[in-house]
């Protein structure tokens, strides 16, 4: 996995354990890799696997059954969703209206840009 320097590396695996809920790998209440066994997926140390794994049981997105391992929680898409849907109107939408205000860039453009976006995804999940 190729990691960014800006986010923590734990962070980054959290993310994408998220991603992998999300796109349906994980089920809910389906079990998740083992830490050592994702920790060699990622090619990291287990003991950073281990925090990301603590990061998201106490974001109530997996819990362990002790002796088994961890297992996606029951709601988690719908919990991971609405986490990244508050980061991102409190995070990132203001550094986004400012860009596009330094850019002149009109909310026009933008809707035809995302609209552009959008028809494009529709084909991708049409193949």
């Amino acid at each position: 996995m190729n990691f960014k320097e800006s986010k923590a590396i734990y962070l980054q695996i959290a993310d994408r354990i998220c991603d992998e809920v999300l796109l349906g790998k994980y089920g809910e209440d389906e079990r998740i890799p083992s830490v050592r066994e994702y920790a060699a997926v990622v090619e990291v140390n287990a003991n950073t696997t281990m925090r990301s794994y603590d990061y998201l049981q106490s974001q109530g997105i997996i819990y362990n059954k002790r002796g088994i391992g961890y297992f996606v929680s029951p709601g988690a898409s719908k919990l991971i969703l609405s986490l990244r849907r508050e980061y991102f109107l409190k995070e990132e939408a203001d550094y986004f209206f400012k860009q596009m205000y330094t850019l002149d860039i009109k909310p026009e453009e933008l809707s035809a840009m995302y609209q552009e976006f959008i028809k494009n995804k529709n084909k991708e999940n049409d193949l």
